[in-house]
This record gives C-alpha cells, structure tokens and sequence, in this order.
C-alpha cells in the first residue's frame, strides 16, 4: 500500500493543533475535580497524572468528557480519597478485578488506574497486568497521540509528560503506535480498528509502519467480540467523513473479515462493452452526502445498507445492460441475518434501516407531474414518520458526475416534498390507522378473527388510501357494509 495513497485518504478538512503555553494548560486543568484529586494525591503520597483522550483533545480543541486519571500507586485508593472529598453525590464504583475505579458526580465521570505493565497471551486480549511506572503504563496505550500526560502533582502541576512525540504526532496529524505496531495490533486487535476510526474522526493519517503492520495482524481481529467491533463501526459511521474509515478498512483487508457484504459492492463488471459503476465507491459516497444533513446513526446504517443486495441481484441483459432488480427487497431480507451476524441491534433500529432500505426506489418514481395522489398516500402510509428520513436518504443517492442531471432529480425531489406536504395536510395518512377497527367489524357481522375480517379492513384502508373515501369514520362505515354486502355478510342484531 503506498503511503501517498493512505495520507491522501486520511488527510481532511478542519483539523488545527493548538498551539498553547503551560498557563494555558494549566487553564485546562484547573476544574475543581482537578484540583482535588491533585489534593488527595499529596495526602497519599502518589504521583497522579491526567493521560490519553483528555489531554490529546486539549491540543485539538475538542470538548472530551472522559477523563482517565493514573496514579504510580493504588488508583482505587486514589479514587476513594477523591470520592470523599467531592462529598454528598459522589457516586465510587470499585472493579478490583481490574485494579480500576470510576467516580461520578452529576456531569462528572472519572477514571482511575493504577500505573502497570501488561503482558498478552495469542489467544486473548485479556492481558495479565503488573503494577508498573508512568512510562510503563504509557508504553501499553495504543497510540502516542493518547499516550500524553499531564502531571496534577503540586510542584509540577500541568508539566507535560510527552515520551513518545504524541504531540510532534499531533503536529503532522499521524496516527503511530509508541511501540512496536506488530506487538500493539498483535496484543490488542482492536487497537487496529480504534487506529482507522481516529484517522476517521480526526482528520489524522496512519503511519506507513503502523498501517503495514495492521494488514500483517488483520486476521487477529477474529479474536475480538463482534460487539467491540460494531461499537467501533458505529464511531466511524458517525464521524464527520465516514468514507475514510471504510476504504482504510477495505485498504488492510479487515473490511473483507467484519463486512464481507459491503465489500463485495466493490468492483465493476463489463459485458459486451457495458460496465455498471462501482456501487461500494457509490455508497460511500451516499454515506458522506448523508453525513452532511443528519448524525442519526442508524439512518447512516440506512445508506450504508441501502444497495447491499446489487450483488445478488445483478443481471446482465444483452437488451438493457446491467439491470439490479427487486435489490431493495432483497436488501430488506438480508438485514436481519447481517445485523445477527455484526451483533448490531435486533430491535426497532433494525426495523428501521429494513424500511428505508426497501423504500428507497419510491420517491423517485414520483416525481413524476402526472404522479397520482394515490402513490403519494401510499409512501406516506408506508414511511410514516419516517417520510423525512427517507427523503434525506434519496437526496443523497443522487451522485451523478453530471451536475445537470443532479439538479434535475433534486428539483424532481422538492416537488414531491411538496405533494407530501400537501397530501399529508389534506388526508392525514401518516400513521393513520382505519377509522372503523377490527373489533367493531367483527361485532357487526358476527365474525370470529377470521380472513374475512381482514379482507374488509384491507379493503377500507385501499379505499382511503386510493382516495375513494375520505379518511372519516362515517364514510369508512357506509364503505364497510357496502362491500361487506358484496360478500354476501349482513349485520347481525347488537346484543341488548
């Protein structure tokens, strides 16, 4: 992989490193709960140092909640000392097992350890940890941008305790190990996802050292949960260009092993002189189109799946070329098992993403001037609440290189908001249930549950759908008995 090739992915749009003097730094720190855990450090007689995520965000300018805090000590006995002197709403939580502790307090959340060296076993994550010093505990993190220090020691509060050039690294937006990469990625496969998901969030490059050594150890990954591997899915999709994470991913080969489904996207076939165009490119280019008007995750899960199927429906005919039929249902029956597969959510997120897959082909069958009411109602009834998602979703399928034909569909696409908007004020179909229910069908001709009380409640909705009827309860009830008739059923006499 050449190293132009892996800078020019990562190399993006807004990040600036700041440039700050030690009073500044000292600014940053000089929060109560700063100042107390330097207080309970004194009295315990431990070094105490803010490390990792914190500190780094100080220099990006980013706002960072989560404060991990190590002491060269016990940083259980850290904790309780602080957890006391925080007071009334201090909640201490203890995991011994893991020599760590968490204190919360309203907003607050802080993290303590105690300063250690690990060692790994091949089969395992899980590493046996030994009590260790500042720079033994700063050689296991993952990258040197997350190995800065900050000391909250009285006589050296706010120096900070750089070995490995993190800031240098943050200075040439790099992303590197502080060790050996192969024994970092070999140690801790995850580490390998986290390194993509920075180049993503942040705007930095891999390495060219630490990139080589994550296609040496991509096949490692197979000894991490599938649930830690969806978790750091879902933080690239939610980065500001999600595009990097997955073509770096695609790039070491791991996307092969976690996501085979949008791999196979990748490619272009050609027959008798026709290609199709590459629809894993195309949908990561959906995916950052989308990117830009919504942070909802799972909509963004919603373009990523949306042509998951192009590579089982793929046809070619020698009339029409390459034709991808029915790929939106087809694509709504593959999430279910892929979701399984990724340990994503098998709930009403899920549901979700199946919806907008298989509507995604509507909209734009109705942009149409002579498009029907009756198309328009049905796309209502169908996305419900959903309708705006679903509208975000198809704008930005629109990825044509022809700027023409892109403000064509665009405009295409505000008229049909535009009938939406007016069928949805006139007819009240989003959502909308049959005025008259299952229940008082069944009462009203004797019926069990039975197919002939769907046959009628079916019926009504098309007929409100297809605006043969208002959406009222009068009108749906004349309906009822008038094609209840037709089916040789009669009201039965109501019980007094």
């Amino acid at each position: 992989m050449k190293f132009d090739y892996i800078r020019a992915l990562c190399w993006n749009w807004t990040t600036q490193i700041m440039y700050i003097s030690e009073e500044e730094i000292v600014n940053h720190i000089s929060a109560k709960p700063f100042r107390l855990i330097s207080e309970a450090a004194e009295e315990l007689g431990v070094e105490a140092y803010v490390i990792g995520g914190y500190v780094r965000d100080i220099f990006l300018n980013r706002p960072s909640k989560d404060i991990d805090v190590v002491a060269v000590g016990s940083g259980i006995e850290l904790a309780r000392r602080v957890a006391r002197k925080i007071g009334r709403g201090a909640r201490l939580s203890l995991f011994k097992n893991f020599g760590t502790a968490q204190v919360k307090a309203g907003d607050l959340e802080l993290e303590f350890v105690g300063a250690r060296k690990e060692s790994y076993s091949r089969d395992s994550r899980k590493p046996v940890v030994e009590d260790g010093t500042l720079a033994d505990d700063q050689n296991r993190r993952d990258f040197t941008i997350n190995a800065l220090a900050l000391c909250l020691n009285k006589a050296r509060y706010g120096e900070l305790v750089d070995p490995f050039g993190g800031l240098a690294d943050m200075d040439s937006l790099t992303i590197r190990t502080p060790s050996d990469p192969d024994v970092t990625f070999s140690d801790d496969p995850l580490r390998m996802m986290r390194a993509i998901r920075f180049a993503a969030q942040l705007g930095f490059f891999i390495d060219p050292d630490t990139f080589d050594a994550i296609v040496r150890n991509r096949e490692r990954i197979s000894i991490i949960s599938k649930e830690r591997v969806a978790d750091e899915l879902n933080k690239i999709v939610l980065s500001p260009k999600p595009s990097i994470g997955f073509e770096l991913l695609d790039a070491c080969g791991l996307l092969s092993l976690i996501f085979p489904e949008l791999r196979a996207l990748k490619g272009v076939e050609t027959k008798e002189g026709i290609g199709h165009k590459d629809n894993f490119a195309h949908t990561l280019m959906v995916l950052d189109r989308l990117s830009k008007t919504s942070e909802n995750l799972w909509l963004r899960w919603s373009a990523i799946f949306h042509d998951i199927a192009k590579p089982v429906a793929k046809r070619f005919d020698p009339r029409l070329g390459w034709t991808f039929h029915n790929h939106d249902f087809i694509g709504e029956r593959m999430i279910p098992g892929i979701f399984r597969k990724m340990r994503l959510p098998m709930n009403e997120k899920m549901k979700y993403v199946q919806k907008l897959v298989s509507l995604h082909m509507r909209p734009i069958a109705l942009s149409d001037d002579e498009v029907t009411d009756s198309a328009i109602r049905r796309l209502l009834f169908d996305a419900g609440d959903d309708i705006d998602d679903l509208m975000k979703l198809c704008e930005a399928d629109i990825t044509s290189k022809n700027p023409e034909k892109v403000r064509r569909f665009l405009d295409n696409f505000r008229k049909v908001r535009e009938k939406l908007a007016d069928i949805e004020e006139k007819d009240r179909v989003r959502n909308f249930q049959p005025p008259v229910s299952g229940e008082e069908i069944m009462e009203t001709f004797g019926l069990a549950p039975s197919r002939p009380v769907g046959v009628l409640k079916e019926a009504i909705k098309n007929a409100i759908l297809d605006g043969a009827i208002p959406n009222e309860y009068e009108a749906a009830r004349r309906f009822l008995l008038r094609r209840a008739e037709k089916m040789g059923l009669k009201p039965v006499a109501r019980q007094r």
